[in-house]
């Protein structure tokens, strides 16, 4: 008998580029790494939709998002803290 365990979500911190969108933020994620040939530090970022059920973060807000069902066909993160308030 096998038994189901919870899976483990994703959860990444980000910057908010904006909230335009009605329960809907853009999140721009930084990943800095160093290159295996070089030995330079590279940073790549990416941009996330992020479902913000109560349109609580602002622009400008460090979050915390997690991995969840999709929402859209985009939107498959949602918002879980705000951890420092923008200007």
């Amino acid at each position: 008998m096998s038994t189901l365990q919870p899976s483990k979500k994703i959860i990444k911190q980000g910057l908010v580029l904006h909230n335009d969108l009605e329960k809907t933020i853009a999140v721009k994620v930084e990943n800095s790494f160093s290159h295996p040939k070089y030995h330079k530090t590279v940073s790549r970022s990416k941009k996330y939709l992020v479902h913000d059920e109560f349109s609580k973060a602002k622009t400008g807000d460090l979050v915390e998002i997690e991995q969840c069902r999709p929402y859209s066909k985009r939107k498959h993160w949602a918002l879980k803290t705000i951890l420092v308030r923008g200007k």
